[in-house]
């Protein structure tokens, strides 16, 4: 076949896979490891050696355009100051930065001493080394800025939802680590350790902790909330929802000029990346419907052309488990992700993996209108990865026939990659864990709402792309 024919071929097969074709149900069943926790007492969960050594560091983004990180981390006790020395060196920490510190109480659990630390004015694509600690118990790590805000900025972001601790689990961070992802978006339920009581909830927050540290101490986790970071247990005494999250894990959310942690954007090379709670209110005038629609409005696609949304509850799921969860924040926000062309949202609950087609049902009311979704090729692609591999086990039971809005499907451990190229295209790979192994399971080529969309068309919108929302 000659090379331009086949070339042909590729590209008609990769927009059927992305503007809808048949559905695809995979019949794939694995031997999965057991859904339960690995023991505590397991290296994977080592606590670093030396008095009160810093542990369960995590960094994530710490202002809009990637300029600065948050480093986090927990001590024993309250030795020294909440300081973090760094360099572009190896072993040569040229600048510090003075951090802050907190702890907190969970029923008879009493924390550590949790500290984070702003680290900014930092060089763009540039490795940094940082050192925390004192003395025999400092402990060393790096991370390296992105790329300047750009409309061609290459990058790689991995995501993984519904992650907790098992050895499925493990699987999954061991398969992410191996990526080649330089960010992790995570789509809700961290720890899963409101499934256990009293001390042991706290227990489980810090090995969890410890687990992702081999990831999320070099590279930031962009952070969202899911129904397991609740923790609304009055049997405990413990009333105050998101308690141990919001002490745990910081988020830039005052650069956005969000009010609450739970909800953020940040800028990150060429993508626009909002996160949205699926737990907080977020009807009409409330401050996270209010925060959103002023954020879209800021949203510039001749800079970051790739939008994308985080929330952690799906709002196309054709699993039963958890269906139609999503459709009370689908009537809220659905109209204006359209309007306003968003590329992808990623969500986690249910465990499994499903993939949409460009779809959108903002015609329906209660009264009158179309009943079903329909192709739309300003809508975004709809996929759910809470398949990360937590104790609660996979969810397997999807609707049948498949919906015509449901591209692929799958209940199995995995996460996805999306490898950003420039502003026009993007490769999307969900992979699965098999027994161990990493498998490319589902591939597509997305093509960028604003700049691969009429060109005549988009000359009449606004910069941000969003006339007449």
């Amino acid at each position: 076949m000659p090379l331009f024919q086949f070339l042909l071929v590729v590209v008609l097969v990769w927009n059927s896979l992305e503007n809808g074709s048949a559905g695809i149900t995979s019949t794939f069943i694995r031997s999965e490891w057991p859904s339960t926790d690995i023991p505590l007492d397991n290296q994977v969960f080592e606590i670093p050696k030396g008095h009160s050594a810093p542990q369960q560091v995590h960094i994530t983004q710490g202002d809009y355009d990637g300029k600065a990180v948050i480093i986090s981390w927990v001590t024993a006790d309250e030795t020294g100051l909440s300081i973090v020395k760094y360099g572009i060196l190896v072993n040569k920490y040229e600048f510090s930065a003075q951090g802050t510190v907190t702890n907190y109480t969970f029923s008879n659990y009493k924390s550590g001493y949790i500290h984070h630390c702003l680290v900014d004015s930092l060089e763009y694509d540039t490795k940094y080394y940082y050192k925390i600690g004192e003395g025999d118990s400092s402990r060393e790590f790096w991370f390296r800025t992105p790329p300047k805000i750009d409309p061609d900025a290459p990058y790689t972001f991995g995501i993984i939802g519904d992650l907790g601790q098992t050895y499925n689990s493990l699987s999954t961070l061991e398969h992410y680590v191996q990526s080649g992802g330089q960010i992790v978006l995570f789509v809700g339920d961290l720890s899963y350790a409101d499934r256990y009581q009293y001390n042991e909830v706290g227990i489980r927050w810090d090995s969890w902790g410890r687990f992702v540290e081999r990831s999320a101490a070099y590279q930031p986790w962009i952070w969202s909330a899911g129904n397991h970071e609740i923790e609304y247990m009055p049997e405990m005494g413990e009333v105050l929802p998101f308690k141990s999250y919001l002490h745990r894990f910081a988020t830039p959310h005052a650069a956005s000029k969000s009010s609450n942690p739970l909800w953020y954007a940040v800028r990150r090379a060429s993508a626009h990346i909002i996160v949205l709670s699926s737990y907080s209110s977020y009807v009409k005038y409330t401050p996270q419907w209010r925060w959103l629609r002023e954020e879209l409005k800021r949203v510039d696609r001749e800079k970051t052309p790739w939008l994308i949304v985080l929330m952690h509850v799906p709002i196309y799921n054709s699993n039963l488990a958890h269906y139609m969860e999503g459709e009370s924040m689908r009537s809220v926000f659905e109209s204006w992700f359209v309007c306003f062309k968003v590329d992808l949202v990623f969500a986690g609950h249910v465990h499994a993996y499903e993939r949409s087609y460009r779809i959108s049902n903002i015609h329906y009311n209660v009264s009158s209108g179309d009943r079903y979704p329909t192709p739309d090729k300003s809508a975004p692609v709809y996929i759910t990865v809470g398949d990360g591999g937590n104790q609660e086990g996979l969810a397997g039971r999807f609707w049948d026939p498949q919906p015509e809005y449901s591209a692929f499907r799958e209940a199995s451990y995995g996460h996805s990659t999306l490898e950003i190229r420039n502003r026009t295209h993007a490769f999307y790979h969900w992979n699965r864990n098999d027994d161990g192994r990493k498998v490319p399971t589902d591939s597509v080529i997305f093509h960028n709402q604003y700049w691969a969309s009429n060109l005549h068309r988009r000359r009449h919108l606004k910069v941000g792309g969003h006339a007449g929302c």
